[in-house]
């Protein structure tokens, strides 16, 4: 299996410095990023490691959860994955993610409400990004359409 590649330009201090990531083994994008567009409510056009830990999760448990449900019997027609990562203060000092909440909903045939969830849970343990992530708290909220 490759080996995927992001790249980070920063210039300047945390709290006046920004910085450029790159999406080096796509070529698919370069982001702004910022401290202090991080810490606010208001992204203001740039992204996060947050944002993109996000983007990693929730795109690699829709594709788990489209195997485990083809594996279980079922045919995915259709898969909605969010991720919501929050960063939070550590009570050792400086900042964790505290906790990933993710919320699927999906249109199946093939599988009951229960047979979902079943699948919904296991693919919330088994995609690589999960495992990635075990000292993090992560959450499921999973539902047939």
């Amino acid at each position: 299996m490759p080996t995927r590649t992001a790249r980070t330009a920063w210039n300047g201090t945390l709290e006046k410095g920004a910085g450029q990531v790159e999406l080096t083994s796509s070529g698919a994008a370069t982001f702004d990023v910022s401290f202090p567009k991080r810490a606010a409510e208001n992204a203001d056009g740039t992204t996060s490691p947050e944002e993109l830990i996000a983007a990693a999760h929730s795109s690699c448990y829709a594709m788990q959860l489209s195997a485990l449900i083809a594996a279980a019997g079922g045919t995915p027609q259709s898969l909605d994955v969010k991720a919501d990562v929050t960063l939070g203060p550590d009570p050792e000092g400086g900042f964790l993610i505290s906790g990933i909440a993710i919320t699927v909903r999906g249109e199946v045939e093939g599988l009951d409400a229960e047979g979902f969830a079943k699948v919904a849970n296991s693919a919330k343990e088994s995609c690589p990004v999960s495992k990635a992530l075990t000292g993090t708290k992560i959450t499921l909220d999973a539902a047939l359409d």
